[in-house]
């Protein structure tokens, strides 16, 4: 037994590198690699693989890995901002596809009962496959990956009611109380799960680091992650959604980092079996023979789905574009679809046919997820540029009385009200620049417009929206949101309507940044980079290297957009040796450039006591240190000065050293 379950590991591992190699030349993603191999590999195909039992087991463990993870990175507080999402998106989402799937299957069948469990089976999305399609694209933090996960949430805590109902569909009755027992039950374990985060996960945690025990702290986390996964599964919800408190509860502690860490190697071995798993419900010659009819449920599903996903985000508040890209992100059939699938052929609700071919329709879906996903920026801004689309969305006022600014001018546009915009907001308030904000969140703005923020409601990929915040006569446009794709829109549009507005854009990967700046962004931030050059800053600082020969370095790099760190010369350490002998003194010290006024002049004649209050206390010429140089000393090119005095003064120092004062 054990033998056999090892050589399908292999045989799957095997297949998988093989098709995601040949795929990748293709630039298809990794998951539909992995879907395939299940497909050649599995019992519908050339066999090597039967008994899939084994498989499914791991391939559950890459689901609450996944969710896990999400829940780390995503956090309690996170969740209470997107609540909206949640319960109005959520129960929109999922209401409005069950009532809309059993009306239209009533009119085909007839039978009231089997209409609604069609429609518990269309209401579900894949919770494991878009939310890994959202990480690996940096969209989890942007307004339709909010969307998203938040009725993918509600989704999953509908779970519990659709099982409990099916006895009452097949009609074998219900027991009100039983029913009303296990929610109340299932309500129970998640508060007390969430309440954990506060008080006895941190604790417990604590305790395991002063170990110091690294084993014994990945053993905790994964204690932690399928513990809670299996509680909230015996009380009747999913091992997902349980894995995806488990990651609240973590994230509320310090050592949520770590854990992360700790878990993503286990993630990404485990998911590949996951979809491996799904490839391998598919049987190919079943597909080819009702090839006419699968295509028919899945261009149902499509429809339905993208239509009430779309709707949903509306109306809590998306504008239309988001709202589009929520509805083609959610239009595929969850793998949670598939165990009420059983249970309705079980209890009678469907015949085995309609389960086959509603296995083979939901599998085909997931398969295109990816694709769809891929073409949805453009698809979504085509569909919202149709003129009954817009009707749809409506032109959303921005706000009574807000006093759209056309007639500014010079002024900066900041589109985006998170952390980065505030920051900005604020410095140009203290220095008098005139600035006006664009946000999507309508509580922020409303929040903000009490205080007296010049914000408005709006999505920045519109043009009309655009040409209301001034873009035309606007000196500057800040993009600082966690949306790329909008990103590029807004750059984009933002330059054919002002060819001679500076555009900076902050980004979250190194990788936009060339297509940003050919789209018409002057400067790209890469959060990643900036981390990167803070980082070698502080460690260069550290190694007692100049001021200004580290930033000259950090202009080097920011100067070349972001490429010249690949390159950049950075000079040898033993030339700037730690002031060990002034241990007790604040000191710093500035490398005499190429072409500096400071070289073949004494330091009598630069008076740099006199004009910046510092005191030079040591010259080091090549690996000969001068201490306490007379006046009369000439400073020569290369020559690192060693100087003391106050912050203030050393900063005016330095100003003097580059020419500025």
């Amino acid at each position: 037994m054990e033998y056999e379950f090892l050589k399908s590991l292999e045989v799957i591992f095997i297949a998988s590198a093989t098709v995601i190699l040949l795929l990748y030349k293709l630039k298809i993603p990794s998951l539909i690699g992995f879907i395939i191999a299940g497909i050649i590999i599995g019992p519908h195909g050339v066999g090597l693989i039967i008994d899939i039992h084994f498989i499914q087991i791991l391939a559950e463990i890459g689901v609450i890995l996944l969710l896990f993870t999400i829940g780390i990175e995503f956090s309690i507080t996170k969740l209470v901002r997107i609540r909206k999402a949640v319960l109005g998106g959520g129960g929109t989402q999922v209401f409005l596809t069950i009532g809309i799937s059993a009306a239209l299957t009533y009119v085909a069948i007839g039978d009231v009962n089997k209409s609604i469990f069609f429609g518990f089976l269309y209401a579900l999305s894949s919770t494991a496959i878009v939310l890994k399609l959202l990480t690996e694209r940096g969209e989890i933090d942007s307004p339709h990956g909010h969307t998203m996960v938040g009725i993918l949430i509600f989704q999953d805590l509908c779970i519990v009611p659709l099982m409990l109902l099916i006895p009452a569909l097949s009609g074998t009755g219900i027991d009100v109380i039983d029913v009303g027992t296990k929610m109340g039950k299932a309500a129970l374990i998640i508060a007390i799960v969430l309440l954990s985060a506060r008080w006895i996960v941190p604790a417990l945690l604590h305790q395991v680091v002063r170990t110091k025990s690294r084993e014994l702290f990945l053993t905790t986390i994964i204690l932690i992650c399928l513990g809670i996964a299996l509680l909230t599964s015996r009380f009747g919800l999913s091992l997902a959604l349980g894995a995806f408190l488990a990651g609240l509860v973590v994230s509320e502690s310090e050592y949520a980092h770590q854990a992360l860490s700790d878990i993503l190697p286990f993630k990404d071995s485990f998911m590949g079996l996951f979809f491996v798993s799904i490839g391998m419900l598919m049987d190919i010659g079943f597909v080819i023979e009702n090839g006419i009819r699968i295509s028919e449920v899945v261009a149902l599903i499509f429809i339905l789905k993208i239509i009430t996903g779309t709707v949903s985000a509306l109306l809590i508040g998306n504008s239309l574009r988001p709202s589009i890209l929520t509805g083609l992100g959610l239009a595929q059939i969850g793998e949670f679809s598939f165990v009420l699938a059983v249970a309705g052929k079980a209890a009678g609700l469907i015949t085995e046919e309609f389960y086959q071919i509603f296995l083979a329709s939901s599998v085909v879906t997931m398969i295109m997820t990816p694709f769809i996903l891929n073409a949805a920026p453009s698809a979504s801004e085509w569909i919202a540029a149709r003129p009954i689309m817009k009707k749809l969305g409506g032109k959303r006022k921005i706000f009574e009385g807000d006093g759209a600014p056309r007639k500014r001018h010079d002024h900066v546009i900041i589109v985006g009200f998170g952390l980065n915009g505030k920051n900005l907001a604020k410095v140009l308030k203290e220095a008098e620049i005139p600035y006006v904000v664009l946000e999507m969140n309508s509580d922020t703005v409303r929040e903000m417009r009490k205080k007296g923020e010049p914000i408005h409601y709006g999505d920045g990929t519109g043009k009309d929206i655009l040409h209301k915040m001034g873009i035309e006569k606007a000196r500057l446009l800040v993009v600082a949101i966690s949306d790329p794709v909008s990103t590029r829109r807004i750059v984009s549009i933002a330059r054919q309507a002002n060819r001679d507005i500076y555009i900076i854009v902050r980004t979250r990967y190194l990788i936009e940044v060339d297509e940003l700046k050919s789209l018409g962004a002057d400067e790209v931030i890469p959060e990643e980079f900036e981390t990167s050059i803070e980082i070698f800053s502080r460690v260069l600082h550290r190694y007692s290297f100049p001021r200004n020969t580290i930033l000259s370095m950090v202009d080097k790099v920011r100067s070349n957009s972001y490429t010249a760190l690949r390159s950049v010369e950075v000079p040898r350490r033993h030339l700037f040796e730690k002031y060990e002998w002034l241990p007790e003194i604040e000191i710093d010290g500035y490398r005499i450039t190429e072409g500096s006024h400071l070289s073949d002049r004494t330091i009598k004649e630069l008076q740099v006591r006199k004009k910046t209050g510092v005191t030079i206390i040591a010259v080091r010429r090549e690996k000969v240190v001068h201490p306490n140089p007379e006046p009369d000393y000439v400073l020569k090119e290369g020559d690192f000065i060693l100087f003391t005095g106050d912050r203030e003064n050393m900063n005016n120092a330095l100003k003097y050293f580059q020419g500025n004062i």
